[in-house]
């Protein structure tokens, strides 16, 4: 979940329209750096904006450049924020499911305690079915902490950071990466 994607039309945008709000003037080259594109395609983009009425652009003198962001570049803003927004309600939903199904699986299995081993964005989710389900909940940052947790009535929970080829196949691992892949092998 890390490796997020950024839209870099998006973040120009908002970059612009954070800067207008804090009367700070900002230019080409940090737009660059906070959308990790180059100059080129940062002027590129800049046009764009420019065409589609999102921006408008006014020169200052021969070296500065003053943009500002419209009433329908607002709303692109508010558009695409809403777009991610619903997306990622719909993945968190998604995902508090499978997980949920796969705790109760465990339950039945006659698991008592869920493991989660690793940092992950899923952790409060995983807390939440262990106690609906009644099972507890056991967190813990590295592996090596973790070995001695790894026993019949313990379902291990890997976080996102580990690939499901480091440790045997078990039904009573379940790999995150897995399930956000959509992939489901370890989710039995």
């Amino acid at each position: 979940m890390n490796s997020e994607y950024i839209d870099p039309e998006l973040a120009i945008l908002e970059t612009i329209y954070d800067s207008s709000r804090q009367a700070n003037s900002v230019k080409q080259r940090d737009l660059a750096q906070s959308t990790g594109t180059s100059l080129g395609m940062t002027n590129a983009i800049l046009k764009r904006l420019t065409q589609k009425g999102w921006i408008t652009i006014k020169k200052i003198n021969s070296r500065n450049i003053q943009y500002a962001i419209t009433p329908d570049g607002v709303h692109e803003i508010a558009r695409r924020s809403y777009r991610y927004f619903k997306r990622t309600i719909r993945n968190v939903a998604m995902y508090r499911e499978e997980l949920d199904a796969a705790i109760n699986r465990a339950k039945i299995r006659g698991c008592n305690t869920v493991v989660l081993i690793g940092v992950s964005d899923l952790d409060f989710i995983v807390e939440h079915s262990c106690i609906r389900h009644g099972l507890t909940y056991l967190k813990v940052i590295d592996l090596e902490t973790a070995q001695p947790l790894f026993s019949e009535d313990y379902f291990i929970i890997f976080s996102e950071s580990f690939e499901q080829a480091e440790i045997s196949h078990n039904p009573n691992h379940l790999y995150l990466i897995s399930l956000l892949a959509g992939s489901g092998e370890s989710i039995e």
